[in-house]
């Protein structure tokens, strides 16, 4: 995991994305390509936004339970939630620039 990010788990996740403060959360898996594509952009979105967002990353392998309460059916999935609600979500991978454009309305 990158330095900026939390990892999440099936028992912690409802305590984290309950904040007010909004909680992206990347739905990955190790053996996934396009996951880890996504590694790096997360990690430094997460470290210059650290004030605005929280950027968490559940592993769908190890946490099922999550992955399938909110209805996973592909990775990388990233969802937003602010105050335990899901506001947006994200299928497939995106350069850094077009994860900060969809990411503005919540820590712009």
């Amino acid at each position: 995991m990158g330095q900026n990010t939390v990892t999440l788990t099936d028992s912690d996740f409802t305590d984290v994305v309950g904040s007010e403060k909004p909680t992206l959360v990347d739905f990955w898996a190790e053996w996934c390509g396009p996951c880890k594509m996504m590694n790096g952009p997360l990690n430094e979105i997460a470290g210059e936004r650290t004030d605005k967002l929280t950027v968490g990353k559940l592993n769908v392998d190890e946490n099922p339970h999550t992955a399938r309460q909110y209805g996973v059916m592909s990775i990388p999935t990233m969802i937003v939630f602010q105050n335990g609600e899901e506001k947006k979500r994200l299928v497939g991978a995106r350069s850094k620039s077009q994860l900060e454009a969809e990411l503005d309305e919540f820590s712009g």
